[in-house]
This record gives structure tokens, C-alpha cells and sequence, in this order.
């Protein structure tokens, strides 16, 4: 018989906050964290707007010298890794004592490493290449440090599933502590894409918002008509995912159950997603039967939601397919509206959001939705801009990456 798992820990370095009590702060007033580029010169840039995490400071968490041998998406998930383990009540000493491992989702890795080690290669030759190049920009020194950080010495894993990578992530940890396999699971993602060949990149594949680079507070803009592409963030978060049992023996503080994980492939398109909806639905559907729920069960669902003429209208229709008419009955947001979309991170940034709002009793809005995109089928109750009061027992969060894939978490108010 498979275990239950439980959240015991939480931390998060998001374009709202640099912890998770000031994102969700930010989350509960509407807050927006888009704002110009200041990572970089962006004066010759269609696109002159991002969510950056604003105010960083890595040592406020971690030994500096350490941070200096990290890229910006280690350094966040580092840090992140850092709150969440002291919020669940362990430190080094303890968690490495413990049959603990590690799972990290990340889409891309040290952008501005390889950036900048390239500009040398090219400018001043290959024996100019930075020596730290490549342990800082490959995708899994984020759960290589947070290993080497707190001493645990069990399975130290890093999934790539682009704008999913974090919630199957999460997924794969889930599975993990049911299993036996591991009693505790610090798990979670990171991404940092903020970069001149970031932006640029994703400029000329025509997903970036061009348009609203003098109003970026209302750039980022899910579901409405007047949407046209998703606004770069960057962060990461963490949850401590851990077995029930091994959690109640040790007085651990449990802020929800994590209660089932579904994936799937659209096999369809490298970059959008199947219009029909089927591949995301298949998703939800085998979400809700690993959780053991009907669709009418969940009271929420954090929508991948990215603001994009494409996502928007095929993730309706998917979480219409899956709910059936419970999808007019149940509320659903997108909280991209005030992060952007943090590519790697989302799906664990949304899952923690998920979390928080199951033990606050509120749903977060989706803010800029001015006119509704009826005509495209965008006609679900999106909480339209200002939060709103509410008992949320059951929350699901969706992730829709490049490649087809898919990946929706389930997440209950937990009860003995």
C-alpha cells in the first residue's frame, strides 16, 4: 500500500518576494512583478520588460563565497532550499542523518553563464573560457549544491521538461516517498532566463509581449482578448514533500496533503499545445484518479495561464474536457498575471501558491483580465482581478511545456 505524503516545508524566491510570506503577500493584494529589464541592456530590444526577482541577496542565506561559484538559477534554488528546509524543522545535521534525496526541475540552466563564457571563447580564444563554466551553467548544480549544502546523500535528481519541469518534478518526488524509496524529498524548480539571448531568443519565436513596454503592469494578461504573449520571469521554489507517518513522529508542521501527480505528451507540436485539449485533459483526468477524487472534488485549479494568443483558449477547452461542467463551478486563475511566467520554476512557484491558498482560505485572482476571451471560449470564472474569500479543501496547479509536455499536481487541506 502506497503512503501518504505530506508538505512540510516551503521556501520561495519569486518576481513578488524574496520569501514565501512576501509573495504571497503580494499574491493576496494583486500585485504585479513586471517591470523593465534592469539585468541588462535592453535599449535595442523589441521587448524591454521582464518579472525579475528584485533586491536578491543570496547571503542573506547562504555563505557567499559558495554563491560566487553559483549561476543566478542555483543561487535561487539554493536559497529557496534553504527557507523550505528551515521552515520543516531540519538543518544539515538532522536531514542528513534522515533517507532523504532531491528533485529539481530546471528548463534551461545558467543562461547568463553561457553568455558570458561564450562572449570570452569568441573575443579572446578557448584557453579564455571562465574554468567555472560549465559546473555553473549545467542544469543540475541546483541539486547538486543543495546536496552538498545540507549533506544529503541519497538520489540527487534534475528533470527538463521545459515550462513543466518543476511540477513533474514534483510528480517524480511524490512518487518517490509513496513508494518507500525515500522518506523525504526536497523538491522543487529554478529558472533564470533574463538574459540578452533569453529575451531575444524567445522574441523572435513570437511569444514574448511586444507591445507593452511603457505599461508593464499590464503586460502580463491571461485569458483576456487584448493578450499576446507571456512575460519572462525568473525564481525558484521548493516544498519539503515527506511521508506522513515519519513527519507526525517528529512534530512537523504539515501544510497540505500532496495527493496525486498526472502526465502526459500532447505528440503534437514542439511548441503549442494540442488546440483540441486532449493531451492536458488526459493529464487532469489521471491526476485526480492517482489522487483517489472526482473532478467535482477540486475547488480550485492554478492554470498555466501564460498570456499567450495559443496556451489560452486550449488549456479552457482542456480543463473543460477533463470537469465537464464542473469547470463553470469551480474557480480557476492564473497566477503568471502578477510572476510572469518563470519557465522551469512555475509549475513549483504555482504549486506553493496552490498550498497557500488552501490554508488561507483564498482564491488569488487573475489580474488585467479586462475583456474575457469569449469568442476564443475563454469563459470560466478566472477571478477576475481581485481575490477572492473561500474554503478550498482541493487544489490542482497544471503545467503545459514546449515538446507537448504535461503535468497537473493535486494538492488537499490535510486531515488525519
Amino acid at each position: 500500500m502506497s503512503r501518504r505524503v505530506v508538505v512540510t516545508g516551503l521556501g520561495a524566491v519569486t518576481p513578488l518576494g524574496n520569501t514565501v510570506e512576501e509573495t504571497w503577500s503580494a499574491i493576496r493584494k494583486g500585485t504585479c512583478g513586471v517591470g523593465p529589464i534592469t539585468l541588462f541592456d535592453s535599449s535595442a530590444y523589441k521587448v524591454k520588460i521582464a518579472a525579475e526577482v528584485k533586491n536578491f541577496d543570496p547571503s542573506v542565506w547562504i555563505d557567499r563565497r559558495e554563491a560566487r561559484k553559483m549561476a543566478r538559477f542555483t543561487q535561487f534554488v539554493s536559497v529557496a532550499a534553504a527557507q523550505a528546509i528551515k521552515d520543516s524543522g531540519y538543518d544539515k545535521e538532522t536531514l542528513s542523518k534522515e533517507k532523504a534525496g532531491i528533485m529539481i526541475g530546471n528548463g534551461i540552466g545558467g543562461f547568463e553563464v553561457i553568455e558570458a563564457s561564450m562572449k570570452k571563447y569568441f573575443e579572446s580564444g578557448n584557453d579564455r573560457i571562465p574554468p567555472l563554466s560549465i559546473p555553473m551553467l549545467i542544469s543540475n548544480e541546483g541539486a547538486g549544491n543543495i546536496s552538498m549544502l545540507y549533506g544529503i546523500n541519497g538520489l540527487s535528481w534534475t528533470l527538463a521538461t521545459a515550462c513543466a519541469s518543476s511540477t513533474d518534478s514534483l510528480g517524480m518526488a511524490l512518487d518517490l516517498v509513496r513508494s518507500g524509496r525515500l522518506d523525504v524529498c526536497v523538491a522543487g524548480g529554478s529558472e533564470a532566463a533574463i538574459t540578452g539571448f533569453g529575451i531575444g531568443s524567445f522574441t523572435v519565436l513570437q511569444t514574448l509581449a511586444t507591445s507593452f513596454n511603457d505599461n508593464p503592469q499590464k503586460a502580463s494578461r491571461p485569458f483576456d482578448r487584448d493578450r499576446e504573449g507571456f512575460i519572462m520571469g525568473e525564481g525558484a521554489a521548493i516544498l519539503i514533500l515527506e511521508d506522513l507517518e515519519h513527519a507526525l513522529a517528529r512534530g512537523a508542521t504539515i501544510y497540505a496533503e500532496f495527493a496525486g501527480y498526472g502526465a502526459s505528451s500532447d505528440a503534437y507540436h514542439i511548441t503549442s499545445p494540442n488546440p483540441d485539449g486532449s493531451g492536458g485533459a488526459l493529464a487532469i483526468t489521471r491526476a485526480l484518479e492517482d489522487a483517489g477524487i472526482k473532478p467535482e472534488d477540486v475547488q480550485y485549479y492554478n492554470a498555466h495561464g501564460t498570456s499567450t494568443p495559443v496556451n489560452d483558449p486550449a488549456e479552457t477547452l482542456m480543463i473543460k474536457n477533463a470537469f465537464g461542467d464542473h469547470a463553470y463551478k469551480m474557480k480557476v486563475s492564473s497566477t503568471k498575471s502578477m510572476t510572469g511566467h518563470c519557465v522551469g520554476a512555475a509549475g513549483a512557484i504555482e504549486a506553493l501558491i496552490c498550498i497557500k491558498a488552501i490554508n488561507d482560505g483564498y482564491y488569488p485572482p487573475t489580474i488585467n483580465l479586462e475583456n474575457p476571451d469569449i469568442e476564443h471560449g475563454c469563459d470560466l470564472d478566472y477571478v477576475a482581478n481581485v481575490g477572492v474569500e473561500g474554503e478550498i479543501d482541493c487544489a490542482a496547479s497544471g503545467s503545459l511545456g514546449f515538446g507537448g509536455h504535461n503535468g497537473v499536481l493535486i494538492m488537499r487541506k490535510f486531515k488525519k
